[in-house]
């Protein structure tokens, strides 16, 4: 039987043929766009990677001379016939504080004379002077490990020496002085603790390096023999004669108070300031936190705690002139920065120097002395805990009988305790409060522009 119906394909072809050939268009052209668009991210990494390698060249080089002004002209970090990058460096600043500006560039191809992609950041450092004596222990001695650094001013410990991961002590165009007297024995303590050790006493010695750890310096360590991961000019015969840690009038700064704080009286938050004279007894815990400042005419002694935290701020008082000002601390939780908290020196460059007496329960912030299984149990106590920020690089920390701790991009002036740890991020740089000596410059943070 005869159909009736017609057909009608080549009208559906005519109406639908225009539109399947935009999809396809569209994809392709969204292909496009993406294999565009990640090869433009390629070339921003590799541009962020040049950027930071000329960084890391114009902090050296900045270390190696202190006039060096920059690259001039770019300088090609890699070329591989299609695709180039390069960093250009230039310096500015003053004595106090210096500006490394990097540019990275991507071409491609790598003989366009305009780069496909720019990346610019600034590296801001900031001066340390070398003098006496940066890092001063007892027989707790020297633990460092992470990135953590010492630079400028000598480093004495009456104990041992403990570095690991990539920390340092000194730079190769600015060697540290390095002495280690190993009176860490006998092992338990005894009442002629702490004493030199000697062959019979079976201890390794004073000096452990692990991983990338190195000294850029003269080493002289008693009991000492292996110099591995020292240079500049690294381990030298000779003897160490174990020092006495710096004494301090306790009981002439408690006679000479004529004012009288309490704890909450003392202490501060928010967007206020608060003013401690010269010669005060505070008497409980301090806290100052959120961008509170404390003004400081003279010294100070807090019975309890002290606690400065997100972006407070002890300001030294431009009346002290070249006086330090002490802060005595005596409660068992001690002195603890965190947060961005600072100590701001004044117009003398003259910071703060804070002591903390805590030893434990057994013995009393007042002792005159302290040896034998009292120190060994005292010197593993922390009393003193400087990170997240903190900036002090004109003040001195002192943990009379105990423990002081540095991390997590601190930087401070100079440290003395029985034991000093050096933990964490490894920006935590030293350099010694006392004026003279060769210029180091430091970096103080990095950021894109």
């Amino acid at each position: 039987m005869k159909s009736n119906q017609q057909g009608s394909i080549l009208l559906i072809f005519i109406i639908t043929l225009p539109f399947l050939i935009l999809i396809t268009a569209y994809y392709m052209r969204l292909s496009l766009t993406s294999y565009q668009v990640a090869h433009f991210d390629e070339y921003h990494t590799m541009a962020q990677m040049a950027a930071d390698a000329g960084a890391d060249y114009g902090v050296e080089q900045l270390l190696a001379d202190n006039s060096w002004t920059g690259t001039g002209s770019e300088v090609t970090l890699h070329n591989s016939g299609n695709v180039k990058t390069t960093f250009q460096d230039s310096v500015s600043g003053d004595s106090t504080t210096q500006t490394i500006t990097v540019t990275g560039r991507t071409y491609f191809p790598a003989t366009a004379a305009t780069p496909s992609r720019t990346v610019r950041v600034a590296v801001d450092l900031y001066p340390v002077s070398g003098g006496d004596y940066s890092i001063l222990t007892g027989a707790g001695g020297l633990i460092m490990s992470n990135n953590s650094k010492v630079v400028g001013g000598a480093v004495f410990v009456n104990g041992t020496i403990t570095m690991s991961n990539s920390a340092s002590i000194g730079l190769s165009t600015n060697p540290v002085n390095v002495q280690a007297a190993d009176a860490v024995c006998p092992v338990p303590a005894d009442s002629t603790y702490p004493r030199v050790c000697t062959s019979a006493d079976g201890q390794p010695e004073p000096i452990s390096m692990s991983n990338s750890a190195h000294i850029y310096g003269q080493v002289t360590a008693n009991n000492q023999t292996t110099g591995n991961n020292m240079t500049n000019p690294g381990l030298t015969s000779g003897t160490v004669t174990p020092g006495a840690l710096p004494t301090y009038d306790r009981a002439g700064q408690k006679a000479a108070v004529v004012n009288n704080l309490t704890g909450s009286q003392a202490s501060c938050s928010g967007k206020k300031n608060v003013i401690w004279p010269a010669n005060t007894k505070i008497t409980g815990d301090v806290t100052l936190s959120n961008q509170c400042t404390v003004t400081v005419q003279g010294n100070v002694w807090i019975t309890g705690s002290l606690s400065p935290s997100n972006s407070s701020q002890i300001i030294v008082a431009n009346v002290l002139g070249s006086t330090r000002p002490v802060i005595m601390i005596d409660g068992g939780s001690g002195l603890s920065f965190a947060n961005g908290a600072s100590v701001t020196a004044n117009a003398s460059g003259t910071g703060a120097e804070f002591i903390t007496f805590y030893c434990g329960a057994s013995c009393s912030v007042d002792s005159a002395t302290l040896t034998g299984s009292a120190l060994a149990a005292s010197r593993g106590i922390q009393t003193i805990n400087i990170g997240n920020n903190t900036s002090a690089i004109n003040s001195i920390f002192y943990a009379y009988w105990s423990e002081a701790t540095m991390g997590n991009s601190g930087s401070i002036g100079a440290v003395v305790g029985q034991t000093v740890q050096l933990v964490n991020q490894g920006t935590i740089t030293f350099g010694s409060s006392v004026s003279g000596g060769n210029t180091v410059w430091v970096v103080k943070g990095y950021r894109k522009l």
